[in-house]
């Protein structure tokens, strides 16, 4: 904040003092005003490039170079043209002219076309590093992965496309309050994961326009730079991995994280509702795991201790089935009563 304030104070003054050396007092406060426009529209295109790659940028500034360059030999070779320039006076002009078209199509063209140079020669690591992983639109509405890399579990550059952003962009314009709500979360968990600083976010405009379907699209760049998609769409997973393509589902993580139970363990759980079955009642675990439990209906609302009997494992998630621990132990008591 502190270099702001000197820039926007170096500005201003020598704009002031320029305007008064040329024009006198009264211009001078135009001057200064105008220096303070130029140190504010210098910290807007700062903070517009941070969040641009150094690869775009670099290709960016190549390309108006090399631009630069031809427009200064077209310019070059219009001095042997038989036309007295000087006096019809557009030399200039038409020097501009070059030099401005010249300038923009080597920056807009530097820019777009560097992602190509570096995937096949500029940046061979990119193909060679494991490190690289591409979001997919559901993972970043899901929002999970975003606490997933604040605790460093993720390593490395993390890409997401531009036809991803559309995609996301799209679903919050959309007319359907739920679809626009998940839009937009989506967008904020982005600019959350942009400004922490132990992620790295880089927004790719490669694009495969033969292509249709985002999912088609993330599955080809990830088989061109050998990247990881990062999702939580189970189809994607699967045509994916088909594909030889290494995959980070964190719906598969977070069932990975899952505390484990076995059957004969005791737990404590509160019966929420009736189950299907005549008799079970539902409670649940702090992650979300549904424990069905046998002659619990009665005990509904109240907190009881189970006996866990089976662990159900599915794509879904998982479920645990338990019976009521007085009547696990009434059974042991009637069954040695019997013996006897």
């Amino acid at each position: 904040m502190i270099i702001k304030i000197l820039l926007m104070a170096a500005c201003s003054i020598s704009g002031y003092f320029i305007a008064f050396t040329y024009y006198g007092f009264p211009i001078a406060l135009i001057g200064l005003f105008s220096g303070f426009l130029i140190a504010i529209c210098v910290i807007r295109a700062e903070q517009a490039i941070r969040k641009v790659s150094l690869r775009v940028i670099f290709g960016g500034v190549a390309g108006m170079i090399i631009g630069l360059f031809i427009a200064f030999f077209l310019a070059y070779g219009l001095n042997f043209v038989g036309v007295t320039w000087e006096k019809q006076q557009v030399a200039p002009w038409i020097y501009a002219l070059l030099t401005g078209i010249m300038g923009y199509l080597g920056l807009v063209i530097g820019s777009k076309k560097i992602e190509e140079f570096s995937w096949f020669g500029f940046s061979q690591t990119t193909k060679e590093s494991p490190d690289y992983g591409i979001l997919d639109t559901s993972v970043i509405i899901d929002g999970r992965i975003a606490d997933i890399c604040d605790t460093g579990f993720i390593e490395g550059t993390l890409i997401v496309p531009r036809f991803v952003l559309d995609e996301l962009q799209y679903i919050a314009d959309s007319s359907d309050s739920m679809k626009r709500s998940r839009g937009r979360r989506g967008l904020d968990i982005l600019n959350r994961m942009q400004k922490s600083n132990g992620i790295n976010i880089e927004v790719v405009d490669q694009d495969f326009p033969k292509l249709k379907g985002v999912d088609a699209k993330l599955v080809a760049m990830a088989k061109k730079i050998n990247a990881r998609i990062i999702t939580n769409d189970f189809n994607l997973n699967k045509v994916a991995e088909l594909q030889g393509i290494k995959i980070l589902n964190v719906n598969e993580l977070a069932n990975a994280l899952k505390p484990v139970v076995l059957p004969g363990e005791i737990m404590t759980v509160k019966v929420i509702k009736e189950g299907k079955e005549p008799g079970q009642g539902v409670a649940y675990l702090d992650d979300g795991t549904m424990i069905i439990v046998d002659h619990a209906q009665k005990y509904q609302g109240s907190t009881v201790e189970v006996i866990v009997t089976s662990v159900l494992q599915t794509t879904a998630g998982r479920m645990i089935f338990s019976e009521m621990k007085e009547v696990v132990n009434d059974k042991k008591t009637y069954g040695f009563s019997a013996k006897q």
